[in-house]
């Protein structure tokens, strides 16, 4: 009970505090530490996720922090992505699933140590200073045609990363909602949320589909009590956001994933090549 406690914490304080993150960390905490499969643990990472980027995503609206345009443009077409990734996913092994999650892991790690943002930090921090009608005002700009296809051909792209390994793709869809969607850091957190939400429950839908087929099943038990803890830690992570360096936290969190991606790698990689043997 306690690893259960202590990992829905941290992944809902990731969530409430960069808008990204929730699953890279799920996926592990279910897996290594509740013993669960490997599909197993992937879809109870989407349900997990998309409940508390819900419940995240939630005073982001009440505040107006959220761009319901860039919601369409990429939540959209990463539904589809992600309908189309768990389908994929049936058919590839779990453990090359989780090698394929630790890959993205790594990858994820250097996007948030290169991609301080901090010129979009300080332009954020000064539109939410302002009341909401004014924050909304400076914050809402027209998508050129070229970046709005962008967005989209993103959204189908981290869509279907998340249907394969079951990532939010919080860490693609922050950045690109920043520099293609033109928004400030905290609208493109709360926008993020949203998304998350959209892809991981396409996700989770057609993972159980899946799971049925290979008659497997998920443990509500475990994916109600995540979630119950993890949205606690998604509203503390929301209250400490406006006090917290986002980015020396992007780094430490950087830090934490490569640490994380290459336990999985060495460990999924022997049970690899020992099944092999």
């Amino acid at each position: 009970m306690i690893p259960l406690v202590l990992g829905a914490l941290v992944v809902g304080l990731s969530l409430g505090l960069l808008g990204s993150g929730g699953s890279i960390l799920t996926v592990p905490v279910l897996r290594y530490l509740l013993h669960h499969g490997e599909k197993v643990a992937i879809a109870e990472s989407l349900a997990i996720v998309c409940a508390i980027a819900l419940a995240s995503a939630v005073p982001y609206a009440l505040q107006r922090l959220l761009d319901w345009r860039s919601v369409l443009l990429f939540g959209l077409p990463g539904m589809v992505g992600t309908f189309c990734g768990a389908w994929l996913a049936r058919f590839i092994p779990g453990a090359v699933q989780l090698l394929i999650f630790a890959l993205v892991m790594l990858w994820a790690a250097q996007l948030m140590w290169r991609r301080g943002l901090r010129s979009r930090n300080a332009s954020g921090a000064e539109t939410n200073s302002t009341d909401a009608t004014t924050a909304l005002s400076q914050s809402t700009s027209v998508v050129a045609p070229r970046a709005a296809g962008r967005i989209a051909l993103e959204g189908v792209s981290v869509g279907a990363l998340t249907g394969i390994v079951g990532v939010g793709g919080g860490f693609l869809i922050v950045p690109a909602l920043v520099i293609l969607g033109g928004l400030p850091m905290r609208r493109a957190v709360g926008t993020s949320l949203a998304i998350i939400t959209l892809q991981s429950g396409t996700g989770f839908a057609k993972h159980l589909n899946v799971l049925q087929s290979l008659n497997l099943a998920v443990d509500w038990r475990v994916i109600g009590s995540f979630i119950a803890v993890g949205v606690v830690g998604s509203l503390i992570g929301k209250t400490l956001n406006a006090y917290i360096n986002q980015d020396a936290l992007r780094r430490g969190f950087a830090v934490l994933l490569v640490v994380m991606g290459l336990f999985v790698l060495v460990k999924e990689g022997a049970a690899l090549a020992g099944a092999s043997a």
